[in-house]
C-alpha cells in the first residue's frame, strides 16, 4: 500500500496529540482519547515515526520506529514519550521543560533497500544502515541541517551506527526511507518530503 502524505489537518492533529500525551504523564493523567477514525483516517494505518524534542533550538530528545504494526497516532504517543524520557542521551523532561519544548514529528514510509547510491536523494531520503549486530538512522532533515552531500550522509549513517565511516562499501545494509517532517513552528512542514 502507497503510503499518503499527510493533511496539514493530521499533522496539526498527531502534534496536538504527542504535546497532550506529554502533559497527561506528567500530570498523572488518564491517556487522551485515539483521533476520530471517520476524520483522520490515516492516522489509524500503521506506520512508523520518530519524535524529535527540542528546547530553544537544542536536541532534547528523539526516539522512533520503522515499525508499522500499530496506527501511527499510537506509535506517535509512543515515541513523544520515549523521546521526553526514555532517551539515555537525556534526562527525563520536567513539567517545567514543557513550555520550552518544540515538538517535531517525522511520519515514516517503509523501508526500501537501496542497490546503487544513487537512489538516494539528500534532502528526500533518511537512511537506516546495518552490518552484523549494529544499526544507525538518520532522518532526511538531519543531512540537510548540516549540509551534507550524498557520500557524507552515509558516512555519518555509518558513524551512528558505531561502524567505520567506509561502512557503506564495504557489507553494510542500506535502507532508505523518506518521511512527511513537520513542527509545532511549522505544522505545514516546509521541509516535507515524500518518496
Amino acid at each position: 500500500m502507497e503510503t499518503q502524505p499527510l493533511t496539514l489537518s493530521e499533522r496539526k492533529e498527531l502534534l496536538a496529540l504527542a504535546r497532550t500525551t506529554l502533559e497527561e504523564r506528567l500530570a498523572g493523567q488518564p491517556r487522551h482519547p485515539a483521533p476520530d477514525p471517520e476524520r483522520f483516517p490515516c492516522l489509524h494505518q500503521p506506520r512508523g515515526a520518530f519524535v524529535t524534542l527540542h528546547a530553544r533550538g537544542r536536541l532534547r530528545g528523539c526516539i522512533g520506529t520503522f515499525r508499522a504494526r500499530e496506527p501511527l497516532y499510537q506509535v506517535v504517543r509512543e515515541m513523544a514519550l520515549s523521546a521526553a524520557f526514555n532517551d539515555p542521551r537525556f534526562r527525563p523532561v520536567t513539567a517545567g521543560e514543557l513550555p520550552d519544548l518544540e515538538i517535531e514529528i517525522s511520519a515514516l514510509t517503509p523501508l526500501v533497500e537501496v542497490a546503487e547510491i544513487g537512489e538516494i536523494q539528500v534532502g528526500v531520503h533518511g537512511l537506516y544502515i546495518t552490518r552484523g549486530y549494529s544499526s544507525g538512522v538518520l532522518l532526511p532533515q538531519v543531512a540537510v541541517e548540516w549540509g551534507w552531500d550524498r557520500e557524507q550522509f552515509l558516512e555519518h549513517t555509518c558513524e551512528k551506527a558505531g561502524l567505520p565511516m567506509d561502512a557503506w562499501k564495504k557489507g553494510a545494509t542500506i535502507e532508505r526511507f523518506s518521511a512527511d517532517v513537520f513542527s509545532e513552528s511549522d505544522p505545514e512542514g516546509g521541509k516535507v518530503t515524500c518518496a
